[in-house]
């Protein structure tokens, strides 16, 4: 896949922080010496810490040396390194670990979930948020417009292109068991949006990414073309003559015992 792009990611910054925020908001910490921010993005998650935990080592971790050249421009303070969340092991046990719409793209969450539990220190907190969206017309779409010709045989297999999330309960399975508290809960946020462009902008810096990546320009013009005629009529214009594009989203907080 290409790099990000995080001046696309950034457009909607306001709508894809106030997640982040709710999130921390959740964690039972009232102070913290090691705190990491798994898939950081350009740092608007990793801001939140540094203004929650001050005098805390913060560093952020992500796959994209185009999101960590943001993220670094706009938090000097703190650390950045590459890394892959798959395969990461932190060089001090955390006492926070801290995933806001990163996990998702990460697969084999039956392991990868009570692994990054273990690593944290007593008593410390692992945090996730993820978008919950694979059933919503936004993704749908991408997956049936994927299927068809002249798409289908560039992108292949759209189903394999993001992690299937676990349930809900099934999280909070693989955690509660050997934590202190377990938290799991789903929000389904509703962003009033201008246009169904402005939709298609939305998701081409996330989730539409992994299927026009793998198109040539001409086919992905065209793919855009029917997928932007599909969302308008799948969010038509409410009352005021935007469109409400439905965001579910999954948080987990898990604490481990002291």
């Amino acid at each position: 896949m290409l790099d990000w792009n995080p001046a696309l990611y950034r457009r909607y910054e306001d709508e894809r922080t106030r997640p982040a925020a709710e999130l921390l908001a959740r964690v039972p910490l009232t102070e913290a010496a090691q705190v990491v921010d798994l898939g950081c993005g350009p740092g608007n998650s990793t801001e939140l810490l540094v203004q929650r935990f001050a005098g805390a080592a913060v560093v952020g971790i992500d796959n994209s040396e185009a999101m960590l050249a943001s993220a670094r421009e706009r938090l000097p303070p703190a650390r950045f390194e590459f890394g892959d969340i798959a395969t990461w092991q932190p060089e001090l046990p955390p006492d926070l670990i801290y995933a806001n719409a990163a996990l998702q793209w990460v697969p084999d969450h039956e392991a990868l979930i009570p692994r990054l539990f273990a690593a944290l220190a007593p008593g410390g907190v692992l945090a996730i948020q993820m978008p919950d969206n694979r059933e919503e017309p936004t993704h749908r779409v991408m997956r049936e417009v994927a299927a068809e010709a002249p798409w289908a045989q560039a992108i292949g297999n759209a189903d394999k292109l993001r992690t299937k999330l676990l349930s809900i309960s099934s999280y909070y399975d693989l955690l509660a068991a050997d934590a202190a508290k377990a938290d799991v809960w789903r929000t389904a946020y509703q962003h009033p949006m201008a246009s169904a462009a402005a939709i298609v902008e939305w998701v081409s810096g996330t989730g539409l990414k992994p299927f026009v990546d793998r198109l040539t320009p001409e086919l992905r013009g065209s793919y855009l073309a029917e997928y932007e005629r599909r969302i308008a009529t799948a969010y038509p214009p409410r009352s005021d003559g935007r469109l409400l594009l439905a965001f579910p989203r999954m948080f987990i907080v898990a604490q481990r015992k002291a």
